[in-house]
């Protein structure tokens, strides 16, 4: 539900969505898009109250690593190279707003 939200949200700006619940043997991504010449590999967070952090706050370092081997293995068996211009943004939805970070962390060895 949450995703699909986010993906109506990231259309409203332009954003042409690829996938929705991507997975592989890696993990999961939430959304796969592209912006213009920009892959997208976004994640998606809800929180209804922030008295345990934020939505955002949730994309730790180990979620992050998770993103970025799950990205990688997209990008080689889509683009057959990891090297295609991409970036990691989080949605969080909070109290019915979704607030769009983009570039919110970089790749994750």
């Amino acid at each position: 539900m949450f995703e699909k939200m986010a993906a109506d949200y990231l259309e409203s700006q332009g954003v042409t969505i690829l996938e929705r619940n991507y997975r592989c043997r890696m993990g999961e991504l939430d959304l796969i898009a592209r912006e213009d010449r920009c892959l997208i590999f976004a994640e998606v967070k809800y929180r209804n109250a922030t008295g345990n952090g934020s939505a955002a706050e949730a994309v730790d370092f180990r979620k992050q690593r998770t993103i970025s081997r799950v990205a990688s293995f997209y990008l080689m068996s889509h683009y057959d190279r990891i090297d295609f211009p991409c970036r990691f943004d989080v949605l969080a939805i909070e109290q019915g707003r979704i607030y769009w970070y983009k570039n919110a962390f970089d790749y994750c060895t």
